[in-house]
């Protein structure tokens, strides 16, 4: 099987983020995280309740409330909160110790018990992906000292951390600035993120503010504009696309799907794509050993 090239002509367009939010305790972390785009928070942590704008929630008290989750349920949300990353790994590694007890030593996973929790939690975050949701992991921030220096890391246990720092597409951490809230995606020497769209430092409103309603949704799609942007190659190529969808219906005949031949090549795949449909539609078969179209055979019979 031929290798499948994206060229970088051709745009990749992203329509879902993973985006992983951090920070000590008591910076409105689950407060933030339902000011995402029609959000449904999965309640590991159990403090919803604390939240200053509470939306609909899943409160977790075992892994078989989430185990089953399904497009359906999904239906009327378009943003999944796993609040927090770190609780809802604990809520996994007792299922997994429950299940096989093997697995467990003690309260804490063996070696192999702790390759099951990343191949679990990571094959949970694949389900969330694939119901075409943004997902949102909230996480506490754990420090650590490296002779005088405080690394921020992310409070999250065994190989999954690892898992989590891969899928994300964004990561920000929520922090206090000159008395103010800080969301931050820019890494540092002593931090993690991840900042794709390139957002500079953004203060967080005051959660009685009206703006506070769907700040992290206009965040998410802030970051989805700016990887959406088009390059000067990429319009050229979206609009020789236009062109030949504009073009293709008028043309009726075998001369004229040749003559466009050179041009669908030079434009790339789409446009070979389309005129070959075409070609097809007029009863047309690409001829390899001329390097161009000609009539079927089915059709000349």
């Amino acid at each position: 099987m031929a290798l499948r090239i994206t060229k970088a002509s051709e745009p990749i367009t992203v329509e879902r983020l993973n985006t992983v939010i951090y920070g000590p305790p008591g910076l409105g972390k689950s407060s933030l995280a339902f000011t995402a785009d029609m959000p449904l928070l999965l309640d590991f942590d159990n403090g919803s309740h604390r939240a200053a704008n509470r939306k609909d929630t899943v409160r977790v008290s075992d892994w078989s409330d989430v185990a089953g989750i399904n497009a359906e349920d999904l239906a009327p949300f378009n943003t999944v909160i796993v609040d927090t990353a770190g609780r809802a790994l604990d809520t996994l590694t007792a299922d997994i110790i429950r299940i096989n007890p093997k697995h467990g030593r003690g309260g804490a996973l063996t070696l192999q018990g702790y390759g099951e929790l990343k191949a679990r939690f990571t094959a949970f975050l694949k389900l969330l992906n694939s119901f075409g949701k943004d997902v949102v992991l909230i996480a506490h921030m754990d420090e650590q000292r490296n002779g005088d220096d405080i690394i921020e890391r992310l409070d999250v246990q065994g190989g999954s951390k690892g898992e989590i720092y891969k899928a994300a597409d964004a990561m920000g951490r929520l922090v206090i600035s000159n008395g103010k809230r800080q969301l931050r995606f820019s890494p540092t020497d002593a931090a993690f993120g991840k900042n794709p769209g390139q957002l500079e430092p953004l203060d967080v409103p005051d959660m009685s503010a009206p703006e506070f309603d769907g700040f992290l949704a206009g965040v998410i799609d802030r970051i989805k504009s700016r990887l959406n942007e088009l390059t000067e190659d990429q319009r050229e190529a979206m609009a020789e696309q236009q062109w030949f969808r504009d073009a293709l219906p008028k043309v009726e005949s075998l001369s004229g799907i040749n003559e466009l031949l050179p041009r669908a090549i030079t434009a790339g795949t789409v446009c070979k794509t389309l005129l070959h449909k075409r070609a097809t539609e007029l009863g047309l078969a690409f001829d390899k050993a001329r390097a161009e179209y000609a009539e079927s055979k089915k059709e000349a019979a």
